[in-house]
């Protein structure tokens, strides 16, 4: 009996060269959307002066605090000027307009140094331009038994969702959509005396839709071995390639799809 273990159809593929796409006029970039003003949710006839939030709070997180205990509003007030900060904070408490950039996005009681930090998300890789465009496509097939790309993943046998696409040309394409998992790396200890993760990294086998055959059938690398992988899952005389990605349909004319029975039509 072999033992082998099973190999990995995403090692070691050769690049593919891509074409060069026809060059596009630059986007126009997109209009900034308008940042709502805050909401004032305290009394009306509250009152604050500066010389009382000065004395009360004299940095800025205790001042960023009182104001989003008060308003629920949170204040980016760290850097600035001083007497800056204290009047954006009283006309945020005594209902006034300020500007957006005044407004920030983190809760002022979580500290970042007791967080873990996180990995970006990577950048998907771009769609082929000879990928056809998504009207022109003809069927499409999703399975999430694709065998993980992920060394570590696919020693465990954990899958992958991937959808296979054939457009009416005869292009046919693969997307790896997941799963995400965030996974912790390294070990150190907080100001708690507790064990953490110093970084959660993504594991992340998105691919983007990329090409596994040409429009002329002829097959990318990567192509080779997902063809040969899905002609390996049978469905009964059949196997999944055939049954249920490339796909042949019959075209009909507008005559013979109104009336299949009139022979006037062939």
């Amino acid at each position: 009996m072999n033992n082998t273990p099973e190999e990995n159809i995403w090692d070691n593929i050769p690049p593919e060269v891509p074409k060069k796409a026809a060059a596009r006029p630059a986007a126009r970039p997109a209009a900034r959307p308008a940042v709502p003003e805050p909401q004032a949710t305290h009394s009306p006839d509250r009152d604050f002066d500066l010389e009382g939030l000065m004395t009360d709070f004299p940095t800025a997180t205790e001042l960023e605090r009182f104001v989003f205990d008060q308003t629920a509003v949170v204040l980016s007030l760290k850097g600035r000027a001083n007497k800056l900060k204290y009047q954006v904070a009283m006309d945020v408490l005594n209902g006034t307009p300020v500007d957006p950039k005044f407004i920030g996005s983190d809760n002022p009681y979580l500290d970042k140094t007791d967080m873990v930090p996180e990995e970006p998300m990577k950048e998907l890789p771009p769609r082929d331009p000879e990928i056809p465009a998504p009207a022109l496509l003809q069927n499409s097939f999703f399975t999430a038994f694709v065998p993980h790309s992920d060394p570590e993943y696919h020693a465990q046998g954990r899958k992958m969702h991937c959808v296979f696409r054939k457009y009416k040309n005869g292009c046919i394409t693969y997307e790896v959509q997941g799963p995400i998992e965030p996974k912790p790396f390294g070990e150190k200890i907080d100001k708690f005396g507790r064990m953490r993760p110093e970084i959660i990294k993504w594991i992340d086998p998105r691919t983007g839709e990329q090409i596994v055959q040409r429009e002329d059938g002829t097959l990318t690398p990567i192509g080779r071995r997902l063809k040969a992988m899905m002609q390996t899952m049978k469905y009964n005389d059949s196997n999944q390639w055939l049954k249920y990605i490339d796909r042949d349909f019959v075209s009909l004319d507008q005559r013979a799809a109104q009336n299949p029975w009139d022979l006037g039509t062939t």
